[in-house]
C-alpha cells in the first residue's frame, strides 16, 4: 500500500506527520473490514446443508456490524484530515491478502474457512492498536472497540466448530479450503464410523489339523466297512 499524502490539518494534539501514520493504519483497516463485509455476505449467500438457517441468519448481524465500524474508521481519516477510499479497485489494488476461496458449501465448512478470516483480521487489529497507541489514543480506543466486536464474532463462529472437550476442528488448518474441509460434517461423520472388520483366514496350524482329523475318520469308516464285509461273509 503506498503511503498517504501528509495532510493539511489534522487533530489538535497531533503533528501532520502523526496524522498521516495514522491515516495509514486506518486506511488499510478499512479495506480490511470492507472485504470482511462482504466476505460475509458471500458466506451468507452460499452456505447450504442442515444448519443452513442458523448460519445464514447468524452471519447478516455481523455483517452489519462490520459494515460500521468501516464507516467509523473511514470518517477517522476524515477527521485526521485524509481522504477515505472506499472504492473495489483501492481495496483491491491495496490489500495484502486474496479473495476468500471458498464457494458453495456446507454451512459448517464455511464457518471452518471463515474463523481463518477472522483470526487474520483480528492479529492485523491487534497490531494497529499497539502503532496506534504510540501516536493517537483516540484512534486506539476505536481499534480496540472494533475488536471487542470483531472477537466476539469469532466466538460465535467457533461455538460451531468446537467439541464437547474443547477442541475446534479445524485446529492446524493453514488454508481456507484446508479448514473447511476440516470441519466438514462428511470429514467428521468419517472420523466417528469405525473401520469395517475383515474377517482373516483360518490359521494353517487349525486347517490341518482338520485335514488329520478328517482322514482318520475316513479310515474308521473303512476300517468298520471291511469289518461288516468280513462279518457277513
Amino acid at each position: 500500500m503506498s503511503p498517504a499524502r501528509t495532510p493539511r490539518y489534522t487533530v489538535p494534539g497531533l503533528g501532520v506527520d502523526e496524522g498521516r501514520q495514522v491515516i495509514d493504519l486506518l486506511t488499510l483497516r478499512l479495506h480490511a473490514l470492507n472485504d470482511l463485509a462482504l466476505t460475509l455476505k458471500h458466506i451468507h449467500w452460499n452456505v447450504v446443508g442442515p444448519h443452513f438457517i442458523a448460519v445464514h441468519e447468524m452471519l447478516d448481524p455481523q455483517t452489519a456490524a462490520v459494515r460500521d465500524m468501516a464507516d467509523a474508521a473511514a470518517e477517522r481519516i476524515s477527521a485526521l484530515g485524509g481522504e477515505p477510499n472506499g472504492t473495489p479497485g483501492a481495496l483491491v489494488r491495496e490489500r495484502t491478502w486474496d479473495d476468500y476461496s471458498v464457494g458453495r458449501a456446507d454451512a459448517i465448512a464455511h464457518l471452518g474457512a471463515l474463523d481463518l478470516v477472522y483470526t487474520g483480521i483480528i492479529e492485523d487489529h491487534r497490531e494497529a492498536v499497539e502503532k496506534a497507541g504510540e501516536i493517537d489514543p483516540v484512534t486506539e480506543d476505536l481499534l480496540i472497540e472494533h475488536l471487542r466486536g470483531l472477537e466476539q464474532f469469532q466466538w460465535f463462529v467457533r461455538a460451531h466448530l468446537e467439541s464437547s472437550s474443547g477442541a475446534l476442528s479445524n485446529a492446524g488448518a493453514d488454508t481456507e479450503e484446508a479448514a473447511a474441509e476440516a470441519a466438514s460434517p462428511k470429514r467428521a461423520a468419517a472420523k466417528r464410523t469405525p473401520a469395517k472388520k475383515t474377517a482373516l483366514p483360518a490359521p494353517a496350524k487349525k486347517t490341518a489339523a482338520k485335514k488329520t482329523a478328517a482322514k482318520k475318520t475316513a479310515k474308521k469308516a473303512v476300517k468298520k466297512t471291511t469289518a461288516s464285509r468280513r462279518t457277513t461273509r
